[in-house]
Order: C-alpha cells, then structure tokens, then sequence
C-alpha cells in the first residue's frame, strides 16, 4: 500500500487576477486535495482557468477567496524560502537566464539549500546527476540552455524541479512540447517518482489520453462545473468524462476509456470478418465518410491471403482498396 497522506488542501477557493482596478475571478468555490504517492492530473477546456489555479496553488498569484492548506499551515504562513523547500514549480514560461548550461540551470534546483549563489556540496552534485540520470538529459548537460528546443528545455526544467528535492511538484503543461513517444516517458518518470519517493505530483495538460492512462486522480476543471475528482475510471463511469469533454463531433466511448471522433458518414459498404486487418479497413472508411455494415449488400469487402478484396478483386493495401471503392461510390452512388 502506498503510504498516502494529504499534503494539499483547497476549501472554497476561488482565483482570478486584477488587471489595473478591476478583479477578474476566474474559478469559483474549488473543494479537492492532493496526496502524496499519487499522480494527479487538471484537466479542462480552454479557457477554463487551469494555468491560473496552479499559479495560485503554488503562490504566484493570491487566491480571490478561500483556503490553501499546505502540509497541514495556510500558504501565507510560509515564507518563500520554506515555501521553496516544499514546492518545486515548472511552468511553461522560458526560464530568463543567459549563457548557462543545462547543468547548471538543474543545479539552481539545489539553491533553497545553497543560496542562489552557494557552491554545490558533493551531495548537492550527486542529486543533481540523479535528477539528469532519471529525466535522461545526459546528453543536454554541457549544452547553453538558449541553445536547447522547447522539448529539451522541458526536461531540463523538471530535471531541476526534481533536484530541488520537494515533497510536491507542480508542473504546467510539462508535455507540451514533447513528441509522442517523450510524452509517455516523462510520465511514466513523473508518476513512477510519486510511487518510489511518495511525492504529490500535480499537473495541467491537454494530452487526456495519456492522462486517463496513466494518473491516479483527475481533476476536471471548468467554469460551469467547478471541479469534480476522481480516478479516472470513476469519472468515466459517472459520465463525468462525457459531460465534461464531449462536444460537437467527439464521442468519449466508456468501454476503451478513449474519445474518439464522429465521422461525418455519406455511404455505406458491406465489411466482412474480424481481424486487425478489418479493423484498419474499417477506420479508414470511417475517415473518408464510409460506414460499414455486416448486413450483405451490393459491395462487400473482405481481407484474404491475396490482400483485400473489394468485389472479389484484390488489392495489395488500404491506400489502393480506398481509391477503388471511391472510384465505385463515385460512379456508382447508393
């Protein structure tokens, strides 16, 4: 069992910012917490306010209204230097240093202990190597962070929020920039960090399916709804998930746990069998306005040892079957 605590608490928190004299409150009357050992995800349309309630959780911006219990103290009780050594922060602003390194700027991660100008202790070197060993950075290290592109940058600014060694890390957007497969791993790292090292890891992102995969709790977030939490398979069961995500031509289907894309369907063609083969037919009708159906028709595909097989003429791929069953549609509409 994971030795779970909670280590944030909101209660009736609302946000928002001032712009000269007016108060724009963006989120209202927010009740959830966050525990240690689990990864937890913000999830919400645009506009929804995610990047303004992290930026208040972590101090940026004061709360409108409301409680932010940290560790058991209101926020406002800490001081900056205390707050440093609970929270690690990664936004999506670039950072505003000049002519460092990469290890160097992961190594600023170790300043609450130092001093922004402290020399690293051979414990603070070897902290760092782990934090570029677990976000595999090794390759970044000696390179100017100007230098860098967005998805590196990325990683080398969790490398140092992990070198700060906090109890929780909050990070926005931390897959923005980060190709498919980079996404994954940083968070299979993020989430395995808040198992092996019981941290609270809290995130906003737009990457929901990697998201319902991977994190232990959501929170959806937007202004209608406030926010509701859950796993996410509590949320999909509820139909929270439709609810909250399912707009004019995207359907949240309950049993994958993945949305997926009405096609807007003009034919129809008989499809016949069950394989992988079939199901890629079928996806690739779907997208070109094709439905499928087992019922016999005039036109029927299938998929045999000699490729597939539309009429009972054989085509080597997809990409030919689609133009020959455009070609037919087309000169022959049902």
């Amino acid at each position: 069992m994971r030795n779970r605590k909670t280590t944030v608490r909101v209660d009736g928190l609302d946000t928002g910012y001032r712009n000269k004299s007016h108060l724009y409150v963006v989120t209202h009357d927010i009740n959830a917490s966050l525990c240690s050992g689990e990864l937890t995800c913000l999830l919400g349309p645009n506009g929804a306010g995610k990047s303004t309630l992290l930026k208040t959780l972590t101090a940026f911006l004061p709360p409108v209204s409301g409680k932010i219990i940290i560790d058991g103290q209101p926020i406002e009780h800490y001081s900056d230097a205390e707050l440093a050594k609970l929270i690690g922060i990664v936004l999506t602003e670039k950072p505003s240093v000049s002519n460092m390194t990469a290890e160097e700027l992961i190594g600023l991660g170790r300043s609450p202990y130092t001093g922004f100008w402290g020399r690293l202790t051979e414990n603070d070197k070897d902290i760092v190597e782990e934090a570029i060993a677990l976000t595999g950075t090794e390759a970044l290290r000696n390179r100017i962070v100007q230098t860098l592109s967005d998805g590196e940058r990325q990683k080398v600014m969790i490398a140092k929020a992990l070198a700060q060694e906090t109890p929780i890390i909050f990070l926005d957007e931390p897959t923005a920039f980060l190709d498919y497969p980079s996404k994954v791993e940083m968070m299979q790292l993020l989430h395995r960090l808040s198992r092996e090292r019981n941290k609270t890891v809290f995130l906003s992102t737009h990457d929901m399916e990697l998201a319902l995969q991977i994190a232990d709790k959501i929170w959806l977030l937007d202004k209608p709804h406030g926010v509701t939490v859950g796993t996410p398979e509590d949320l999909a069961l509820s139909g929270d998930l439709t609810k909250y995500f399912q707009r004019k031509g995207i359907t949240f289907d309950i049993r994958s746990g993945q949305f997926s894309i009405d096609h807007i369907l003009r034919h129809s063609i008989t499809l016949s069998g069950e394989s992988p083969a079939i199901d890629m037919v079928r996806k690739a009708l779907a997208r070109n306005g094709i439905a499928t159906t087992s019922e016999p028709g005039i036109n029927c595909i299938s998929a045999g040892p000699s490729g597939y097989l539309l009429n009972g003429t054989a085509y080597d791929n997809i990409g030919e079957l689609l133009d020959a069953v455009d070609y037919l549609l087309n000169t022959n509409p049902q």
